[in-house]
């Protein structure tokens, strides 16, 4: 890899833990339903929302932003304001505040010592992550997700890596992409040339972490 010049990182599950988030997720959103039980099917939108849209990889249809709610009516029989009105508070809204909580050791000083040495640090994320990257306190030069209009792209699709790189006018081997799922991360990152890393969920994140600055920064 020639001298990097732009970092790529994911959020959900790269950043942090986020098996220990949606546990603590579940338990708010159990709680809530105890409360409201004619609420219920809220649970059942959350479901089928990820699961419908895991189910659509790499989905080049255009109009994602839209259509991910609509692919979620088609199994629960529920409006798309309903299911919108759901996802955008359980999933974009609800758990922002507890993200820094879990943010996995290295990351904050991974980000600054990118900034310090002049490494810009681009995110890209198959979700909505503005918000969840203010939430942890970090800085990016760039930020875009899949259902941004100009990407409308789902992993492992490469076209957000490809306007990355054309923002910043670097080459591929210029770029590290860090993920945390080879199937998604992984192949996205082959699929635009750019080389890669993925968390082991099994080894230390701070060691991960501090083996991409040894590998990034002289």
């Amino acid at each position: 890899m020639a001298l990097c010049k732009v970092v790529i990182f994911d959020v959900d599950g790269t950043l942090y833990d986020q098996k220990k988030l949606r546990k603590r997720m579940l338990v708010s959103l159990l709680t809530f339903l105890i409360l409201r039980p004619w609420k219920y099917r809220d649970l059942l939108i959350l479901h089928r929302f990820r699961q419908e849209r895991e189910k659509r990889n790499g989905n080049v249809g255009g109009d994602l932003e839209n259509r991910q709610y609509e692919w979620c009516t088609q199994t629960t029989r529920l409006s798309v304001e309903r299911i919108k009105r759901v996802v955008e508070y359980w999933i974009f809204k609800y758990p922002n505040p507890y993200l820094a909580s879990y943010m996995y050791p290295g990351v904050k000083g991974l980000f600054q010592n990118l900034k310090e040495r002049g490494v810009k640090i681009a995110i890209y994320s198959d979700y909505k992550a503005v918000d969840k990257i203010s939430a942890m306190g970090l800085e990016a030069d760039l930020i875009v997700s899949s259902t941004d209009e100009i990407i409308d792209r789902l992993k492992p699709d490469p076209k957000a890596i490809n306007y990355i790189m054309n923002e910043f006018n670097v080459a591929s081997d210029e770029c590290l992409f860090i993920g945390d799922r080879e199937e998604l991360d992984g192949q996205c990152a082959v699929n635009a040339g750019v080389p890669y890393q993925i968390l082991d969920k099994n080894s230390d994140p701070e060691d991960f972490f501090a083996g991409i600055q040894k590998k990034v920064i002289p």
